[in-house]
């Protein structure tokens, strides 16, 4: 999807597209206190078949169809999108009642149901979280019935950075805590404004809490291919900066984090593996589609592989290029196939 006039990342479109760790316990136990609200809703009920992660846990929890779960603080924890039906079982046989996705995809609704799981989806970036939308994930944790389990994809970066700012934004946890459960969790020190977030967060009034949106929506609107194409083509120009500036955020454009923009870039060509505009198509195009996301992924994995706060050497910065050159044309076979 990239345009050959252009650096290797920029995309060329038109309305008429059709192509496309861990802190010690007793720290965490005085840091993560639980409210009257939530001590009731986490103590474990009958059903329950398969204890939870306590606060002690320094390592994420893996059970069949949940992986990365990992506790915030009474009744809020963090993993990775659920994978099947054994998932959603997993999740009642735990007591879960309140699922959270923050990713882009379309949650699994009737699978959760089938479970007795209601779903929530309130999609964040991989750059930090809205006031806002830090508001809304608040009070659904504060008003649904718990524990709530919190995701994104891999259950690392933004489901962390969400768990963390609801338990602080609840006076369930200090900052300080949060941050050290996201590393339990994993999150990568280069998604410096999910970190950012969740550092300068604070506990929010109830009067606060009350004005949020409280629509609670089970599944958000999908972007669509246009919508999505667009975003795709910003993101590209944002790494053609990035890839000047020696793949670091560049000096005149602070507020770009690379391994921010290459994970949203990730998280679109999956979500469009999902969309109507491709499952509709032939093979090919779904082989094509499939290439650019795999693509974007090794992109992504290249650069969450640097170490934060060092220039990357030479053979990174090739290696890097390498890569993007692989999705480039990846995305200009598409094109030639389905769009030029």
């Amino acid at each position: 999807m990239f345009n050959r006039s252009r650096t290797a990342f920029t995309i060329r479109l038109s309305a008429a597209v059709l192509g496309i760790t861990a802190i010690t316990a007793g720290v965490l136990l005085t840091a993560c206190s639980p409210s009257d609200r939530n001590a009731a809703s986490t103590a474990a009920p009958a059903s329950v078949t398969i204890a939870r992660p306590d606060l002690k846990a320094n390592k994420p929890v893996e059970h069949p169809g949940i992986h990365q779960l990992v506790a915030y603080a009474p009744g809020v924890y963090s993993g990775a999108a659920p994978e099947g039906a054994a998932a959603f079982e997993s999740l009642r046989a735990m007591g879960f009642k309140t699922i959270i996705s923050v990713d882009g995809a379309q949650p699994e609704v009737d699978a959760a149901a089938a479970q007795g799981l209601r779903y929530v989806h309130l999609p964040i970036q991989y750059s930090g979280i809205s006031e806002e939308r830090s508001l809304e994930i608040a009070r659904a944790v504060r008003d649904l019935p718990g524990p709530v389990y919190i995701h994104c994809h891999h259950g690392k970066h933004r489901s962390a950075a969400a768990a963390g700012v609801a338990a602080v934004s609840l006076s369930l946890c200090t900052p300080e805590a949060a941050i050290e459960r996201m590393r339990v969790s994993g999150t990568g020190a280069n998604y410096t404004g999910l970190f950012a977030v969740v550092r300068e967060s604070a506990p929010v009034s109830k009067q606060q809490l009350d004005a949020a949106n409280a629509e609670f929506p089970s599944a958000s609107k999908p972007k669509g291919i246009v919508q999505a194409m667009v975003e795709i083509d910003l993101i590209s120009e944002h790494l053609s900066d990035i890839e000047k500036a020696g793949w670091q955020t560049p000096a005149d454009h602070p507020d770009l984090v690379p391994a921010a923009e290459v994970g949203r870039l990730a998280d679109l060509f999956r979500d469009l593996l999902k969309d109507p505009s491709t499952t509709s198509r032939d093979a090919e195009y779904a082989r094509l589609m499939t290439a650019s996301h795999a693509a974007s992924v090794k992109l992504e994995e290249l650069i969450t592989s640097l170490s934060k706060g060092q220039a990357p050497d030479q053979s990174q910065r090739d290696a890097l290029s390498k890569q993007a050159k692989i999705l480039a044309a990846s995305c200009k076979d598409c094109h030639a196939k389905y769009r030029d």
